[in-house]
């Protein structure tokens, strides 16, 4: 079966992690990814690293996206971050509104992702791949989901590409989140997320922490393994496998995995669904 696949890490914080993480790469790369994006922190806490990680990317070869996120962020700032991009070949980018880091106040010249796109666009011209986020349960901080919707085709109508989606477990909530921006003449292709269950707690972390729903019936069969890590391992790749088989029986456009850094478990799924 071929499907495009892209592949998310975030920058390691020691050299020796970075050293693993090429090893990673390589071992990825035998899914033959369209891309493989690199994850920035609140504020910009890792613009250095992700700079830095998505050189090591393109250095081996590989096509690299960094995310950019823009809250806290002035123009000038961002204008600086893209000619650094364009100077090393870089031509596609995530586009994300972020979060402020912890104990800051001031929002920035940005308010939302909405205008991160169209200042790209504005400045950079048409030669960029912008991709920008999308939640098929809704963003956690919006209370409708009408307004979730609007906000969403107004920031890719601003200028995207694509969109990747927040990781989830409900298939359902990703066809039906298609079809309500469909009929918002939203037709850019739409990328499910999909994150492997590397660690029962970890994914429950992000789950509280993006507004996630894990189904009751995989929380209880989860919790019940407890420390048992071999069970745990085997249970998520069945729950995440069948969850893309879901999407691609679903006719979805391409699968974006949340790898944390890890090969192993993407190559497996990817593995099981012939991929």
């Amino acid at each position: 079966m071929t499907l495009p696949i892209s592949i998310e890490f975030f920058p390691p914080n020691t050299p020796v992690g970075a050293e693993k993480l090429k090893t990673v790469v390589q071992e990825l790369s035998a899914l033959k990814p369209e891309f493989f994006s690199v994850t920035y922190g609140a504020g910009g806490a890792t613009r250095e690293k992700t700079l830095a990680t998505v050189r090591d990317i393109a250095a081996l070869g590989f096509e690299a996206a960094p995310h950019l996120s823009c809250v806290g962020s002035t123009r000038e700032g961002i204008a600086e971050i893209l000619a650094t991009y364009r100077a090393q070949g870089i031509r596609r980018i995530v586009a994300l509104r972020g979060d402020l880091p912890s104990g800051t106040a001031v929002a920035g010249e940005f308010r939302y992702a909405s205008e991160l796109v169209s200042f790209i666009r504005e400045t950079q011209g048409p030669d960029w791949k912008i991709e920008v986020a999308a939640y098929p349960e809704y963003h956690p901080e919006q209370r409708y989901a009408k307004k979730d919707l609007q906000h969403f085709a107004h920031k890719v109508k601003c200028g995207a590409d694509a969109a990747i989606t927040q990781f989830f477990f409900n298939p359902d909530a990703y066809f039906h989140f298609v079809d309500e921006v469909r009929a918002l003449g939203v037709d850019v292709p739409i990328v499910p997320g999909v994150m492997p269950i590397h660690s029962f707690s970890r994914i429950v972390q992000f789950a509280a922490r993006d507004g996630i729903e894990i189904p009751r019936w995989v929380m209880l069969k989860m919790e019940g393994y407890m420390d048992d890590a071999a069970s745990i391992r085997a249970f998520g790749l069945d729950v995440v496998t069948r969850l893309c088989e879901r999407l691609i029986a679903g006719g979805v456009p391409a699968i974006h995995f949340y790898a944390l850094n890890q090969s192993a478990l993407t190559l497996e799924i990817c593995k099981r669904l012939g991929l």
